[in-house]
């Protein structure tokens, strides 16, 4: 049996605060709220709608390209998203120190866009989608 945790991220070898500890839920939630405004501004762009209703003249579904793009070309090259990056976190690896690889940041995105596996918390705060990809939203 192991000790009990004492905070977050401690069984992840995370440090209590400051850069580097777990980033609270409020502004991870914000990152994605402002990714998710950005990527249906972007797709607004190139996405022409008939009809006359203000429901008609979304992107829809489409904004999910944008979205995809910000989320895989953002991990693999900086390490955040551009809401994360506005809001002072950074996606890491937790199994060792390395960068996020390609096909953990595919395969984090597809679990993101499934929504189930990131609302589903561990007691580190981490969604399935972290969980799964051996990653954490850390305090950059």
């Amino acid at each position: 049996m192991s000790a009990p945790q004492t905070f977050r991220g401690e069984q992840l070898g995370l440090p209590q605060t400051g850069r580097g500890s777990l980033a609270p839920t409020g502004p991870r939630l914000a990152a994605f709220l402002v990714d998710a405004l950005a990527s249906t501004l972007v797709a607004a762009l190139f996405v022409r709608s008939g009809g006359g209703t203000f429901a008609d003249k979304l992107p829809g579904s489409w904004s999910l390209i944008p979205l995809a793009v910000d989320y895989l070309v953002g991990t693999l090259v900086a390490g955040r998203t551009v809401g994360m990056y506005l809001f002072g976190l950074r996606l890491v690896r937790v199994d060792r120190t390395a960068a996020v690889d390609p096909v953990r940041a595919v395969v984090r995105t597809v679990l993101l866009f499934l929504l189930v596996p990131a609302v589903v918390f561990d007691r580190d705060g981490r969604g399935m989608h972290d969980r799964l990809t051996d990653t954490a939203v850390v305090k950059a």
